[in-house]
């Protein structure tokens, strides 16, 4: 499985990154990808900048496993994993995941897991900036309960 993971501290082009990825895939018949944005307002209104920051090395790592994870359970030929860190401004592309599979369902859940990953378990610190200042963002219950559905029992 070919795998690109990256840590981007300056915007990215999903486009140009889903267009690159497939261009390179010889054998797949399905590509999936998701591309989170900034939010423009959150829990206390608008939201003027959103702020992540991550642990180099460790961050890599940890979708580095979450990759290979998504590699044992479906039957991948590539993954690509973009996530922004520093300051974002609203609509701003912070994550993209592309998966690419032989069928829809392989790439479609593996897709839906890595981020579930990212949301919840990634080493990433989040806050926004809005009209009441400065706030740390964690993870909702939801994200959790998200996760939690690709544990093993």
């Amino acid at each position: 499985m070919r795998c690109d993971i990256r840590i981007a501290d300056g915007p990215f082009d999903p486009e140009a990154e889903v267009a690159a990825f497939r261009a390179a895939l010889k054998e797949s018949g399905a590509v999936v990808s998701f591309t989170g944005v900034v939010r423009p307002s959150g829990a206390d209104g608008a939201v003027s900048a959103l702020w992540l920051q991550h642990y180099p090395g460790m961050t890599e790592r940890g979708i580095a496993e979450a990759v290979t994870g998504a590699g044992s359970r479906w039957p991948l030929e590539a993954v690509l994993v973009i996530h922004r860190v520093g300051e974002m401004p609203p609509h701003a592309p912070i994550v993209l995941v592309a998966t690419a599979s032989a069928h829809r369902r392989a790439a479609f859940e593996a897709a839906d897991f890595l981020m579930d990953y990212l949301k919840s378990r990634a080493l990433f610190w989040k806050s926004e900036t809005g009209g009441q200042g400065r706030q740390w963002i964690e993870p909702r219950d939801e994200d959790y309960a998200d996760a939690a559905r690709w544990d093993d029992p």
